[in-house]
């Protein structure tokens, strides 16, 4: 941070006038705190409307596929539940941000020491670049579908553009977001629940709560993933509740729109085997109001791409943000135009069950064990009892759904055989992990605490 007596050159008085309205350039500037629970509720709201919503609505709907029944209400209510509970664990997880002005990778220090988090800063990185490339994918097929094959190329390039400047200028596209895009997406929300609404639909009790748990889970799963992500923004806060009203209820609104929206689109105009977004397509302007939703998809590849900046400051603080965004989008836009998306895909959900224990660990080792007391210096001594609790719920993880990674899923069934584990049909693997994660972290951090006689984190 820059000190009081520090006399600071011409470009350094740029660095820091800039900072008074975006994010600063790097780590060592001092961060703005100029984001009310407004500008966060559309933030989140913008990146919980996703394309990816409707598809999501297959998963909570797949007690239909196995063979037995779901009713409609009961489907609802699921995604309901599970929104509102993903929700608050996604705004618990901002509080951190919030209070301290540090970014994602920057809070693991707390949690396992300065060199603890360069591991899981890598993988973030890793991951953060491959969901951006299939962010910039998405895009780029819906609006495929809108024109031809042959302007795929240009929509990836476009998209890959647009989620870059957005990164370059974070806090001032969270604005745009709030005065411009937020209002056409909720007209387009409005438009295709309408359309879906007004076609014949089975009965709202017919079915039973045939794999209410697992819908639940799996809802909630889905929110917990932006968690390793959210104090990129919410350290530009006002205050901790403005930053957790503001996730909770604008992803919370938003998971539920869009995952009830594909659930209404299954029982009316898609088949269970079908493809929902061409149901969408099908409906009258339905083109239009998912022009207008591919368009919003942008914010999604943005979040990455910022993200990934930030995760690179914890390992380089003083490289200015502006060019790694402008690098990392580049990444993500080439990848995007040559990747195989199937298996990737399969690789980026192995790394990303790394992540899902974690959101436990951080959430419970700030509010239970630490309660708040986080050393973010470079000096931050390792925290082997967090490493201990952080593998505990990845093996939790594993055991339940272990990918499908050639020879890795092999290793955990060889596994779960000589130990005897047979997970439950109702069991969905993040919330053991994140179930598994929380109590370790309670264990070995009090151990820790106490017993070891661990302080000097404890006392920053």
């Amino acid at each position: 941070m820059t000190s009081p007596t520090d006399v600071p050159t011409g470009a350094q008085r740029d660095q820091i006038n800039l900072a008074r309205v975006e994010a600063p350039l790097t780590l060592t500037l001092d961060t703005p705190r100029n984001l009310g629970w407004w500008d966060q509720a559309v933030l989140w709201f913008n990146l919980g409307v996703s394309l990816t919503g409707p598809v999501t609505a297959l998963f909570v709907l797949s007690p239909y596929v196995d063979g037995t029944t779901m009713s409609l209400f009961a489907a609802l209510t699921a995604t309901v539940l599970g929104a509102g509970l993903g929700a608050a664990l996604l705004g618990a997880a901002s509080v951190p941000g919030a209070k301290t002005g540090a970014p994602s990778m920057v809070l693991l220090r707390g949690l396992f020491g300065r060199r603890g988090s360069v591991v899981p800063t890598v993988l973030n990185i890793a991951q953060n670049i491959g969901w951006g490339t299939i962010e910039i994918i998405v895009i780029a097929t819906a609006a495929t579908a809108l024109t031809s094959e042959g302007w795929r190329p240009l929509w990836v390039i476009l998209a890959g553009v647009g989620a870059t400047v957005m990164a370059v200028r974070p806090l001032g596209s969270v604005r745009w977001l709030r005065k411009v895009v937020v209002w056409l997406v909720l007209v387009a929300t409005i438009y295709l629940f309408a359309r879906l609404l007004s076609e014949p639909m089975p009965g709202f009790f017919d079915g039973g709560w045939t794999g209410f748990g697992w819908a639940t889970d799996t809802v909630i799963a889905v929110c917990v993933s932006y968690a390793l992500l959210i104090n990129d923004y919410s350290r530009h806060s006002k205050s901790a509740k403005a930053s957790f009203a503001g996730a909770w209820l604008g992803y919370g609104l938003a998971a539920i729109l869009y995952i009830s929206l594909g659930i209404i689109a299954f029982a009316t105009v898609v088949d269970l085997d079908g493809d929902v977004i061409a149901g969408l397509l099908a409906v009258p302007a339905g083109a239009l109001a998912l022009f207008i939703l591919a368009v919003d998809e942008v914010d999604e590849a943005f979040a990455n791409i910022y993200s990934t900046t930030m995760s690179v400051h914890n390992i380089a603080p003083n490289v200015d943000r502006r060019w790694v965004s402008v690098a990392i989008g580049a990444i993500a836009t080439t990848l995007a135009l040559f990747i195989d998306l199937q298996g990737y895909q399969s690789f980026l959900f192995l790394v990303g069950s790394l992540f899902v224990p974690l959101v436990a660990l951080m959430i419970v080792d700030w509010f239970v064990v630490s309660r708040g007391r986080w050393d973010l210096s470079e000096r931050s001594p390792l925290r082997p009892a967090m490493l201990v609790s952080w593998f505990c719920g990845f093996v939790a993880y594993q055991l339940v759904n272990p990918g499908t990674v050639n020879g890795w899923d092999d290793f955990w069934i060889w596994v779960t055989g000589q130990i005897g584990f047979v997970a439950p049909g109702w069991l969905a693997a993040s919330w053991f992990a994140l179930v598994v994660g929380a109590i370790a972290t309670v264990l070995f951090g009090f151990v820790e605490r106490y017993v070891g006689g661990r302080r000097s984190w404890s006392d920053a």
